[in-house]
């Protein structure tokens, strides 16, 4: 609903419409859900986009709907598909190791995809000058690690207490989210190929454990 207010503004801005004024560049901050549960696949961005909830239904029709804006206006519009996003302060693992909260048995166990705040602000900053109109980019570090390996990683570099694991038909009982819960039922490995090779992008944490090291905490 956001992103459809802020396109009908744009849409009627005279500024914006006006011949002969600067081309509007923008970066639509999307989701790897747009691609739905894939198995572990690993998927890069030709991949039949399959999203399997709201939330990222509403991704995936944003994603439509800025790529015709684009086309139709001339606006210079990329599109980022984000998995989850952590760093040292608000983003970090550590609260949730610190309440103990359970992840999946190994044999139920999804891959998940990350990137370290940081990395994601210097890649938006890239996509506005270097991104291909209408074009998507998978954007994530080369760690792609199952969720429970995940949060071990993070125990160990923090010096805390593993998390329990739960097979996959009691984890709604163990005091999860509903986003938690989400993730928990998609698994994809993401190609990030195309967000190296066009957008120019060298990370400042290719791997997890760098990103968590770098947490003063």
């Amino acid at each position: 609903m956001r992103g459809r207010n802020l396109l009908a503004v744009l849409r009627r801005s005279a500024i914006l419409s006006g011949a002969g004024k600067k081309t509007l560049r923008g970066v639509y901050a999307s989701t790897s859900g747009v691609y739905g549960d894939c198995k572990g696949a690993l998927v890069a961005e030709t991949h039949r986009c399959n999203p399997q909830t709201e939330r990222a239904a509403r991704r995936r029709d944003a994603e439509r709907r800025w790529r015709s804006a684009g086309r139709e206006r001339g606006w210079r519009i990329g599109l980022l598909r984000i998995p989850g996003i952590y760093d040292a302060r608000a983003r970090s693992p550590r609260a949730r190791l610190e309440r103990g909260l359970p992840v999946l048995a190994r044999q139920d166990d999804v891959v998940t995809n990350h990137i370290h705040a940081d990395d994601l602000a210097r890649i938006c900053l890239l996509a506005l000058e270097r991104a291909t109109p209408g074009r998507s980019y998978n954007v994530c570090d080369d760690s792609a690690l199952h969720m429970g390996d995940y949060f071990d990683l993070a125990a160990d570099l923090y010096g805390l207490t593993k998390p329990p694991r739960v097979a996959r038909a009691q984890a709604q009982a163990a005091g999860l989210s509903s986003m938690m819960l989400s993730f928990m039922r998609e698994s994809r490995r993401l190609d990030n190929t195309r967000m190296k090779a066009e957008l120019g992008v060298t990370l400042h944490y290719p791997r997890v454990e760098q990103g968590l090291l770098s947490d003063p905490g």
